[in-house]
């Protein structure tokens, strides 16, 4: 790290954090070249019960320079955390609801038809973390109600496939059965529809998200990915690991999905299903 005109400040930092990784990795009987994102994912949740998240974010370029400088003398033959890069520290961590915040948020809605729609639309952004442009784009042949699973075009129409829990899909189903209009003889291709039976637009589904908190009476600061970020939050809080919370956000970059390793393992709360706090 001398090589690349770092202060000696910095390098002794490095050290540090280098030194804590082993130390782990020495408690846990594993060598550097066994570390994978899971584990790397576990020290970084409980570096940060004593870092911040800056302190975390050095620890992460410290760790991942000394990684290529290992691969590049030879020590390495393969990079354990080939996607590692160091997280965009001028991004804040998102702000994101708790367990019971999201309960609260999701039973917001009443039981007319669009409290009906209203509520489809919360569950299944919750119980998928796709972006609102998306929930937004969905079709009705894009829902598999017979399997619970979602086909979503993310950026670059790029197709995913994400799984989702029984309360989203009875939501559906009764938007479905009981309030979903049709125009003409033939439906809408769309999912979701406004009153006057078009395509529900993002600032529409923004809209309800925003109603849906005022009506819980959230004090939280509400923005359109903030289901999307918590759903990624109690994922990994669940112990799911992060390259399964990257592909089911459609990530490209892991970097992207690593700000979330700024949980704290103290917030470990108990979960009904083994990834998911709602059955």
């Amino acid at each position: 790290m001398t090589e690349r005109g770092l202060s000696k400040n910095t390098v002794m930092a490095y050290r540090r954090d280098l030194d804590k990784l082993y130390a782990f990795l020495e408690k846990k009987k594993i060598k550097i070249s066994g570390l994978t994102y899971p584990l790397f994912t576990s020290f970084l949740m409980e570096m940060r019960r004593t870092l911040s998240a800056a302190s975390c974010a050095r620890t992460m370029a410290a760790i991942s320079t000394f990684l290529k400088f290992q691969l590049q003398e030879g020590v390495l033959k393969e990079h354990p955390l080939p996607d590692l890069e160091s997280p965009r520290l001028e991004k804040n961590l998102p702000e994101v609801l708790s367990a019971k915040e999201v309960e609260a948020l999701l039973s917001a809605s009443d039981d007319s038809p669009a409290g009906i729609r209203d509520r489809a639309i919360l569950e299944l952004l919750y119980a998928t973390g796709m972006r609102v442009s998306e929930l937004a784009g969905l079709k009705t042949e894009d829902v598999n109600l017979d399997e619970n699973i979602l086909r979503v075009k993310g950026k670059g129409n790029k197709e995913r496939l994400i799984p989702f829990g029984e309360p989203a899909a009875q939501s559906v189903r009764k938007y479905l059965d009981v309030v979903r209009p049709f125009q003409g003889r033939q439906p809408v291709p769309s999912l979701f529809l406004s009153r006057q039976k078009k395509p529900l637009s993002r600032q529409s589904v923004w809209k309800v998200i925003r109603k849906a908190a005022l009506t819980a009476g959230l004090s939280k600061n509400i923005y359109p990915h903030i289901l999307r970020h918590s759903f990624a939050t109690h994922l990994l809080e669940a112990g799911a690991g992060i390259r399964i919370v990257q592909e089911l956000l459609g990530h490209q970059s892991l970097a992207t999905t690593q700000i979330y390793t700024h949980l704290d393992r103290s917030r470990l709360k108990e979960i009904h299903t083994k990834y998911h706090p709602r059955p």
